[in-house]
């Protein structure tokens, strides 16, 4: 069939990828063109000129979108071929300045595809050293394991020239050789000859030409389409186990997700009713499982869910709670003025004398317990905020049915809410209660007798020296010319900071007592991606060596929260910086005479110890309160409620209508399931039933590095020396042309060089496929220019 465009100049301005299938019918089909058949081939040849022209314009322009055609005949070998354009070297019409370097980028975005065969294709009656073809070819496939050389125009080359020493992969080898064909010519397609005529006449050519008879069933357009077709054969054969074992790979990571789609069926009545239960029921099972901890959905990026909700409970909240601890300055000032407005005009009186100190003491604690409402109601701001997130990443399984989706989401969050305002309640009439009755018979508050005889300095928990926290830490302050920052592995006990050269634990490079330790924050540095905190000494003394603070990174800020919380456990406590310092008032200049001071002292130590009862208590009733009646309450919700609620907010039709996106996913998942399947069942069948043949041995091609530097002289050029003996016509007449004999003495001939010898050509590609017809040898002759 004749479909191709022809013409002069660039006639290929875009890819073409056309496909030949073996069909009982003959027709063709554009990609573009979906549903269309062409049994006309002309309006194949007209369809391929208008979509060039409809992307290009008419004025020779180019581009890379490739033209897709699919051609079906009884008369075709199952081939993929993609034709690209020749190379340009000056631009015409409305080309760019650049239209080489774009034409040599589109061919090597095809010819760098390593399932891509290259057929390089020359013609006879031009300089094959110079070939452009064979440049691009060598630059992608070093090897020459998918290059086929194609030689062209063999019947337009000058009388007395032949291309003989090029076909016989002597003159510019390559490892898979070449192949010569004759096309029809201007004059030919002008007069309309058939194809047919074409390829006989081409056989006559090959058959009747001396110089290429001996090896004219190698030759022709037939037998480079054989030749394709078995390399193409190979090469699928040699990727089979890779491509079978991305095949499967593929299926495995679909066939869960498909199993869900294989009972889906859309005439089902009952099938929303049943889709709708199941997905409550797994969300339901999914919140459940975020909450209470599970290992089938472990997130590993971050902590989410029960385990954030746990370090709310257990670090967050006994760190704000320390956060609020008073200021000591303020505080004794308060007791004092305490003091001082109960007895109003009356004379403040020693305390051996008609002190009592309970008024002023309850006074000031309660002052000290309602501040506790923010930290409260800070957590359970936290636990809802988490709450809510949770819920959102349990939709995510709902987004089938976006409207679905959307009313769980909102009725569950609504609820959150809802229980939130009564948790918050409840916190607040916690607190009120603890206001409400200063209970100084609590059996470990220390009494009146023994606040005076205490020292004012805060006494750790009897925790004795176990370890509290290990993790690595970074000390940020250390300059560079002593280092600079580094990573150490820091131990926590309730005495001591200690820091090692790795977790091993054998190398410790520190010990710092935490005695008179506190911690604050540090600005994070504008080039530093660290959250750093710094412990200093109290009593202004050098903390690490000769640095005032250690300066402690971390890549998050949860992690510094984390250790500010274990350095609490440990009794190392926020620093507080005083605001009062600059400020000038009766304050700072007040000054309190030894009566009162003891007085303030003892309130001080009451207050410090009733307070530590109160923080106990608040740091155990929180956590529960907000359990109980936050997060225990929307577990309940959800599995008893949210299927009623949700069957009142809506139709059921709509909540289950399934989004346009999901559909279309389910049919191409169904699509791909069956495709993965068939297409493994091909490859088994194709596995067994083909065999390949090996890749022929390699060539000494290094003439295609030195052909721009001393390019050998063209075959096209070459003068065919007079023979005295002419060689010997088979004895069978014009019949089917022998094959070269196999090497060793011929009657009346030398040998043709062919085995051994110091450099052995190559059989051309078709002698992979088959052994070549006995023709007698002719003499011998050294080919002129042979690279060594």
């Amino acid at each position: 069939r004749d479909f191709l465009p022809r013409g002069s100049g660039i006639v290929t301005r875009r890819p073409l990828v056309l496909q030949l299938v073996t069909a009982k019918t003959e027709y063709a089909e554009f990609l573009h063109c979906k549903g269309r058949k062409f049994t006309d081939f002309d309006e194949v040849r007209q369809e391929i000129e208008v979509e060039t022209d409809r992307i290009t314009g008419v004025n020779k322009g180019i581009s890379s979108i490739p033209i897709n055609l699919r051609i079906y005949s009884p008369h075709v070998l199952s081939l993929t071929l993609i034709d690209l354009p020749g190379i340009t070297k000056v631009p015409v019409g409305d080309q760019p300045p650049d239209i080489e370097q774009q034409i040599r980028d589109m061919i090597m975005q095809f010819i760098s595809r390593e399932n891509c065969l290259i057929l390089a294709v020359t013609p006879a009656n031009t300089d094959l050293a110079n070939s452009d073809a064979l440049k691009l070819a060598k630059e992608v496939d070093p090897q020459g394991l998918r290059t086929i050389g194609v030689i062209t125009k063999l019947d337009l080359m000058d009388e007395g020239t032949d291309a003989r020493e090029i076909l016989e992969n002597k003159l510019l080898p390559l490892r898979r050789g070449y192949i010569g064909v004759v096309n029809r010519s201007q004059k030919d397609i002008d007069g309309k000859k058939d194809i047919k005529a074409a390829l006989l006449a081409e056989r006559k050519f090959f058959l009747s030409h001396p110089a290429y008879r001996h090896m004219a069933d190698r030759m022709g357009t037939p037998y480079l389409q054989k030749v394709l077709n078995q390399q193409l054969t190979n090469h699928i054969r040699d990727t089979l186990p890779g491509f079978r074992s991305k095949l499967q790979s593929q299926l495995l990571s679909i066939e869960h997700e498909v199993e869900v789609y294989k009972n889906f069926r859309p005439e089902d009545p009952t099938r929303k009713t049943k889709a709708l239960l199941q997905m409550v029921q797994q969300f339901s099972v999914d919140f459940e499982k975020r909450i209470e901890g599970s290992g089938d959905q472990v997130d590993t990026l971050e902590l989410s869910g029960g385990a954030k909700i746990n370090r709310i409970f257990h670090e967050r909240f006994p760190f704000e709670l320390v956060k609020m601890e008073f200021n000591e300055k303020e505080l004794r000032r308060e007791i004092s003025y305490a003091i001082k407005n109960i007895h109003g005009i009356r004379q403040v009186l020693p305390i051996t004398g008609l002190f009592t100190p309970d008024m002023a003491f309850e006074a000031i604690v309660k002052k000290q317990i309602v501040k506790l409402k923010g930290p409260c109601l800070k957590s359970v701001d936290l636990v809802m905020q988490e709450l809510i997130n949770t819920v959102k990443k349990c939709t995510k399984k709902l987004a089938t049915y976006p409207r679905l989706c959307e009313e769980t989401e909102r009725i569950v969050a609504g609820y959150i809410r809802e229980r939130e305002e009564k948790t918050k309640d409840q916190v607040l009439l916690l607190i009120d209660i603890q206001v409400s009755y200063i209970n100084t018979n609590h059996e470990d508050f220390i009494g009146f007798a023994n606040a005076q005889q205490r020292s004012s300095q805060v006494n750790k928990s009897a925790v004795g020296n176990q370890v509290i926290r290990k993790g690595w830490l970074t000390i940020n302050n250390i300059g560079i010319m002593k280092g600079g920052s580094k990573e150490y592995w820091f131990v926590l006990t309730a005495e001591s900071l200690s820091w090692y050269k790795d977790d091993e634990e054998k190398e410790k490079k520190y010990m710092l007592p935490l005695d008179n330790l506190k911690v604050r924050d540090v600005e994070k540095s504008f080039m530093s991606s660290k959250h750093i905190f710094a412990l200093f000494n109290t009593e202004q003394r050098n903390v690490y060596k000769d640095y005032r603070f250690l300066e402690l990174a971390c890549d998050s800020q949860e992690e510094v929260d984390s250790w500010k919380a274990s350095l609490l456990r440990a009794g190392v406590y926020p620093d507080k910086s005083s605001t009062e310092n600059d400020e000038n008032g009766q304050a700072d200049n007040f000054s309190m005479d030894p009566q009162l001071e003891r007085q303030v002292e003892t309130i001080r130590n009451l207050v410090d110890s009733y307070m530590s009862i109160i923080n106990k208590c608040i740091r155990d009733l929180i956590p529960k309160t907000i359990m109980h009646l936050m997060i225990n309450n929307v577990k309940e919700f959800i599995n008893a409620e949210l299927l009623a609620h949700l069957y009142s907010s809506e139709d059921q039709n709509t909540l289950m209508e399934e989004s346009a996106e999901q559909a279309q996913r389910r049919d191409e998942m169904l699509r791909m399931y069956q495709a993965l399947k068939e297409a493994l069942a091909i490859i088994g069948d194709i596995s067994t039933s083909t065999v390949s043949t090996p890749a022929p041995p390699p060539v000494d091609d290094s003439w295609l590095q030195q052909a721009r530097r001393s390019p050998p002289p063209s075959p096209s050029t070459q003068r065919r020396p007079t023979l005295n003996n002419p060689p010997t016509r088979p004895l069978s007449g014009r019949g089917p042309a022998p094959a070269i004999p196999s090497p060793g003495p011929q009657a009346g001939a030398p040998p043709v060089p062919f085995r051994p010898g110091p450099l052995p050509p190559f059989p051309s590609g078709g002698e992979a496929l088959g052994g070549p017809p006995q023709v007698p040898s002719r003499p011998t002759r050294a080919p002129p220019s042979v690279p060594r």
